[in-house]
């Protein structure tokens, strides 16, 4: 049987740009691996920052919501697996899957939990204490927790994420699988590499412009940190990287005050690598934080917050300090700049989280195993699932028939 993947994005990957862009690649060079024919769909328009997909060998479509020519596109193709970049790519096209494609194993590739992400910036910004009660009654968590039921499997990226499904939400363990990033264990080569303490200088901050707890993020850093930092390093400077930076960022630029926004880096892992620390003050977000890993993969321990590091290290000690308000994470970022003893620690803390839990080989072989699982016995699988089909028989009645009802009037005359 042909192998075939249809990956229907939520935009196209930009892995110079997102830690999304980069755990899409990562998932097509894993199919691409397994000798699948590899076709991404997306609605969403290209970006100067868009990775060349056809020159890895992956086809591309430009697909249109409500539009029954996607049915058409669907059928010619009979991909084997079909994967969602993000749950409102199900919600939009998975009712067509299932009535088209109906053999096809299902994969929602969950990027992060967005429900979770959006109620913490919505407490945060009414500083509100998080609950768990108050996320699940939000609409989004139930639109997100269905779109899961409705697939045949979901790929959560995050520790805490895993725990918060199986134990507060009660979803059966074989509808999940923790699948962080994926990269090659850290050896000796790959740490002789990296720059030694008195060779790096300077703190870094990253993340892209049109992500809310990275522009939040920033802010906190000039208003509330940098000035405390300053104040006891005089001479430090802080690079601010990030596509799709605001105005309401760029005007911050003061490298008289050390604060430089440097805007889009083509290369991430080369601006981390040269800084001697990594600040990421997060307020609120969700999943796991790219450009915390890249710190580790590039021997810059980092400064943090709960919400940074949540999810990414299990049990394992921290690459860096944790800490929550602007004083305290100002004092751990001075401190953690001066001292190389504990500096070295926390590089070789990285190393740790690194080669434990973001082990490729060991990453790719789980993925591998579960797809052959619910291959063997597909409707085994799904007969397991009685809300998922329960779910979908109402997306198929309800779903279906906005979306023809949209397509309709999008086609009768002005």
């Amino acid at each position: 049987m042909d192998k075939k993947i249809l990956i229907i994005g939520y935009v196209w990957p930009e892995p110079n740009t997102t830690a999304a862009g980069g755990r899409m690649l990562q998932l097509i060079h894993f199919f691409l691996e397994q000798d699948y024919q590899v076709t991404f769909a997306s609605t969403a328009a290209e970006s100067e920052f868009s990775f060349d997909l056809t020159g890895i060998g992956v086809s591309k479509k430009p697909i249109l919501l409500n539009h029954s020519s996607f049915d058409i596109f669907l059928k010619d193709l009979n991909p084997t697996i079909v994967l969602f970049d993000r749950f409102m790519t199900e919600e939009q096209f998975g009712w067509r899957v299932v009535q088209n494609t109906p053999n096809a194993i299902r994969i929602l590739d969950t990027e992060d939990l967005h429900s979770l992400r959006l109620y913490r910036q919505l407490s945060h910004k009414k500083s509100l204490p998080f609950s768990k009660e108050h996320w699940l009654n939000q609409d989004q968590t139930k639109r997100e927790i269905a779109s899961i039921y409705r697939c045949d499997l979901s790929l959560i990226i995050s520790l805490y994420e895993m725990d918060l499904l199986t134990k507060t939400v009660k979803i059966d363990k074989g509808l999940l699988l923790h699948l962080p990033m994926m990269y090659d264990a850290i050896d000796e080569e790959h740490r002789n590499s990296w720059l030694d303490f008195d060779q790096k200088k300077d703190f870094v901050c990253i993340g892209n412009g049109k992500h809310a707890p990275n522009i939040d993020a920033i802010q906190t850093l000039k208003r509330y940190i940098w000035p405390l930092i300053r104040r006891e390093l005089t001479s430090a400077n802080i690079f601010i990287y990030g596509a799709y930076m605001p105005d309401s960022v760029k005007q911050l630029n003061n490298p008289k005050e050390g604060f430089c926004i440097m805007g889009h880096a083509d290369n991430a892992s080369e601006v981390i690598s040269k800084a001697r620390l990594n600040l990421a003050p997060l307020n609120f977000g969700a999943g796991i934080k790219g450009k915390l890993l890249i710190g580790m993969l590039s021997g810059t321990p980092s400064i943090t917050t709960e919400i940074g590091a949540e999810g990414i290290c299990g049990n394992l000690a921290w690459n860096g300090i944790i800490a929550n308000d602007p004083e305290n994470f100002a004092k751990a970022a001075t401190l953690l700049y001066q001292n190389k003893e504990k500096w070295s620690q926390a590089q070789q803390n990285g190393i740790a989280i690194i080669n434990n839990y973001y082990n490729k080989a060991a990453q790719k072989q789980k993925l591998l195993d579960r797809i052959g699982l619910i291959k063997r016995d597909m409707a085994g699988h799904r007969s397991h699932n009685f809300i998922g089909a329960m779910l979908l028989h109402h997306s198929l009645a309800s779903t279906k028939f906005m979306s023809k009802w949209i397509e309709e009037k999008n086609t009768r005359p002005q």
